[in-house]
């Protein structure tokens, strides 16, 4: 099936996966079974008269981790193996890719087949309990994740705001999806205020988890990234952040105070409402403010 290269960019198209945290050999086989997201269908508009419009997929896959049914999540369907992968990492159920032998879709069964090195699936681990969140598509979280997130409370590193323009500048390139057809998300994986891949899906939480795979499977580090996301940030965008490693998130919308008091707790520095060059800054005493608008509204005078 092809792969839908609208909704995946990289900086850097020659980044490869091999020689990094994993040896090339224990990394997992991966299927390729990216879908094309978006299809044209008849329409008709306010005055009666008959049109062509883009919608995008949404479609379930079924996570099976050697036999055992894990959860079913709702996506394009563009990355499957990379969000299968991501969702795992973020759920704290395996510590290494090298643990995971091979992830294989099939689409026909609307099911991601997930084989262990060890065949024993996810072990010691109660995966029944689960949260359902307010994530576009509902995402979910499971109780063992939560037993695990404050064993990433994050080093306290300096933000640039010039860093946080210069990504809300670059990310207006990549929504593509979303220009096309709406009803999407996007996230994107930012360094130095440039755009290192940028992934949509009908959650951000499944985006977040598709770039989570990606930067698994290459042995990337969060500590000097930052992310950005169309959509809210809440409790779970604040704990996935954390999980991967990644101290700053940037959203065009706003936080919920359950994000903020999670992001405080684990040391996330959130920028919310960030358009053009406004935003809302959040246990941001790290952020530097190298870019002050010229025209800056000064209270207090």
């Amino acid at each position: 099936m092809k792969q839908a290269g609208h909704t995946m960019a990289y900086a850097d198209a020659s980044a490869s996966r091999s020689g990094h945290a994993e040896a090339a050999g224990m990394l997992p086989e991966l299927s390729s079974e990216g879908l094309e997201s978006i299809h044209e269908v008849s329409s008709r508009n306010q005055y009666g008269v008959e049109q062509s419009v883009s919608i995008i997929d949404e479609l379930p896959l079924t996570i099976r981790v050697d036999g055992r049914e894990l959860v079913t999540l709702m996506t394009l369907g563009t990355h499957p193996e990379l969000l299968v992968l991501g969702y795992l990492r973020n759920q704290t159920l395996f510590e290494r890719p090298g643990q995971i032998r091979s992830v294989r879709v099939d689409w026909d069964r609307e099911l991601a087949e997930v084989t262990t090195v060890e065949g024993r699936g996810v072990i010691g681990l109660d995966t029944t309990k689960r949260t359902v969140t307010t994530g576009c598509g509902q995402g979910t979280i499971l109780s063992c994740t939560l037993d695990k997130l404050y064993d990433h409370r994050l080093p306290d590193i300096a933000v640039r705001q010039s860093d946080i323009y210069n990504v809300l500048h670059e990310v207006r390139h990549f929504n593509q999806a979303y220009r096309k057809a709406g009803s999407v998300h996007g996230c994107g994986l930012c360094q130095h205020g440039k755009v290192l891949m940028f992934i949509e899906d009908v959650g951000r939480h499944n985006a977040m988890d598709c770039i989570s795979g990606e930067m698994w499977l290459r042995g990337m580090s969060g500590h000097d990234k930052i992310f950005y996301t169309t959509g809210r940030l809440t409790s779970e965008i604040v704990m996935k952040a954390a999980l991967m490693g990644i101290p700053v998130l940037i959203s065009r919308n706003g936080t919920t105070n359950m994000g903020y008091e999670l992001a405080r707790e684990l040391g996330v520095t959130l920028i919310a409402r960030a358009k053009s060059r406004h935003f809302t800054a959040l246990n941001a005493d790290n952020l530097i403010f190298d870019a002050i608008p010229q025209h800056a509204v000064r209270t207090g005078s």
